[in-house]
């Protein structure tokens, strides 16, 4: 299995309010999920961002996957209805 590579993400409070981005770019994780949910191609979004890599998408979508993975959702007790996440 191939190692992540986890340098490309950086977070600085003094860039883009400390959300996480990539690295030597002010291109947010975020942005790249938000293309990438809308239907966008790697292919599109790397022309959109020319200072993108393939390696760096993979890269936005492994953190992505690590965050989401680190949150605790616990149920209410006796709770037993689906709920949507909020957006």
């Amino acid at each position: 299995m191939e190692e992540k590579d986890k340098t490309r993400m950086v977070i600085n409070p003094k860039i883009m309010v400390g959300k996480p981005i990539i690295k030597e770019t002010r291109i947010p994780v975020d942005a790249i999920i938000k293309r990438m949910a809308e239907g966008m191609t790697t292919k599109e979004i790397l022309e959109d961002y020319p200072n993108l890599t393939k390696g760096d998408i993979k890269a936005a979508l492994e953190y992505s996957i690590d965050v989401i993975r680190g949150e605790d959702i616990m149920p209410l007790v006796g709770e037993v209805e689906e709920h949507a996440i909020p957006s």
